[in-house]
């Protein structure tokens, strides 16, 4: 899981990433010691094509967890009204992602930043996300009761999680947390899960 480490070890292989996310073209530059770094991982891929871009508006944006920027970049391109926050813990990963969004015309509007250093008064409209889910359990929970709270009240967060690595028990406990939880689709293995404010807001801080 070289991947989720702050500084890859590795030496910096280049390779370069061809999809079609929601039926535009990519090309993404990509190198070892990111997460999937030689495909758009099935999960990923699952995200995709099981929803439907968001509307453009004047919306911000976080993808978490960015990888080398797959989802930060389509979410910018579909909404040209948005500003999109890019954030991981590995360096490579915020380099790549910051250097595809500029060849893409999209710097301007996605920006990239370590955890930490994400403005303590950012809240996002909509949060997308294929969350690590081998850090482990608890490292998950924190990982996500530290970031769904920054959703604006009307705000939701996309998730797509491993059926076998336990999308149903990761949506019972987001309940159980106060938030309300739908299902978008599932396939090949993978859950699309949306979550929102519940009515009370009985979210659990």
């Amino acid at each position: 899981m070289s991947h989720y480490f702050h500084t890859p070890t590795s030496d910096q292989t280049p390779h370069e990433v061809r999809a079609v996310i929601w039926g535009q073209e990519y090309c993404f530059s990509s190198a070892s010691g990111v997460f999937s770094s030689t495909r758009l991982d099935p999960g990923t891929s699952v995200l995709f094509r099981l929803t439907d871009p968001p509307e453009d508006r004047p919306a911000r944006m976080l993808d978490l967890g960015c990888g080398f920027g797959p989802i930060a970049t389509a979410l910018a391109r579909a909404c040209p009204q948005a500003r999109v926050d890019a954030v991981d813990v590995n360096e490579r990963a915020l380099d790549l992602t910051a250097r595809n969004a500029s060849t893409m015309d999209l710097g301007d509007r996605v920006r990239v930043y370590a955890p930490d250093d994400v403005p303590a008064d950012a809240q996002y409209d909509e949060i997308w996300s294929n969350p690590p889910i081998r850090i482990g359990k608890p490292a998950l929970h924190l990982l996500l009761t530290t970031w769904l709270p920054r959703l604006t009240p009307q705000g939701c967060a996309t998730l797509v999680v491993s059926k076998n690595l336990g999308a149903d028990s990761l949506h019972s406990w987001l309940r159980d947390q106060g938030w309300s939880v739908d299902r978008l689709g599932s396939s090949q293995g993978f859950r699309v899960l949306r979550a929102r404010r519940s009515a009370d807001e009985s979210v659990i801080p």
